[in-house]
């Protein structure tokens, strides 16, 4: 294992930036920029030297403050590959399943279309940290803008059989309340579920974010995850249905939620 520090800090009106440290080489990467300053004033306060940036994603409020930072730090901004045609400036470019170096760290590309269809989620297998981008929220996924049910169902299945339990994951965005409400009435019966949301409800009473979370716990609460839980396609009379199928409904549900 690789040993990292992790600032994660507000953005935006609902957003998350976050930095990750390599203290004994130096390296510094930023995932995703929704507005610079808040990525200029953990730098400010730690001393460190963003050295890169990682885009997961092209929209707007994933990129927002990309030109700002990468001019006042100079970092290298890597992104997807299928970004070409929408976002400017970046160095470097990705496709699903390469491997890139932030220092000494290897960082795997992971494609995780559905969202967008140039989403990327970021690895960092060896420091045991993921960031899913607006793919996979804590108890939730992102809204169908570019891909359909079938390919996010695909990406979430895909991150599900790949990122170890134990894996930290940070994501775009303080969803969690909402989704953790939605997700009962999807699996009103998952103690599990229940016990999570009553600490979910109390972080955010004080105003703190309930973010990371870990791919152990989004398999076990996670409707969007777990469509192929007998109790889940109960509550949803799909029974033995196909789990494509039962991802579409359940994402129908929640933008109707």
């Amino acid at each position: 294992m690789i040993e990292v520090e992790v600032r994660q800090f507000g953005c935006l009106k609902d957003n998350f930036g976050v930095i990750i440290h390599h203290p004994e080489s130096g390296c510094t990467a930023a995932i995703d920029v929704p507005e610079a300053a808040p990525y200029l004033e953990v730098l400010k306060e730690t001393g460190w030297n963003l050295t890169d940036i990682l885009i997961t994603h092209h929209h707007w409020d994933h990129v927002a403050g990309l030109t700002e930072l990468v001019e006042k730090t100079g970092a290298v901004v890597t992104g997807p590959e299928r970004s070409r045609q929408h976002l400017s400036g970046l160095d470097k470019f990705v496709e699903d399943g390469d491997d890139i170096l932030v220092g000494p760290i290897a960082v795997k590309a992971i494609g995780t279309p559905g969202h967008t269809l140039d989403h990327i989620t970021w690895w960092f297998k060896e420091a045991g940290i993921a960031h899913t981008g607006d793919t996979l929220f804590a108890l939730g996924c992102g809204r169908l803008f570019e891909g359909d049910a079938e390919m996010m169902w695909a990406s979430l299945s895909h991150l599900a059989n790949t990122l170890p339990p134990e894996t930290t994951i940070y994501c775009g965005h303080e969803y969690t309340l909402s989704n953790a409400q939605f997700a009962l009435t999807i699996d009103p019966n998952n103690q599990a579920l229940q016990e999570r949301t009553k600490r979910i409800e109390a972080l955010r009473e004080v105003g703190r974010p309930t973010l990371p979370t870990s791919m152990a716990a989004e398999l076990s609460t996670n409707p969007f995850l777990r469509v192929c839980d007998a109790e889940v396609q109960k509550s949803l009379n799909m029974l033995n249905a196909e789990p494509a199928d039962i991802f579409a409904e359940i994402r129908r549900r929640k933008d109707n939620f």
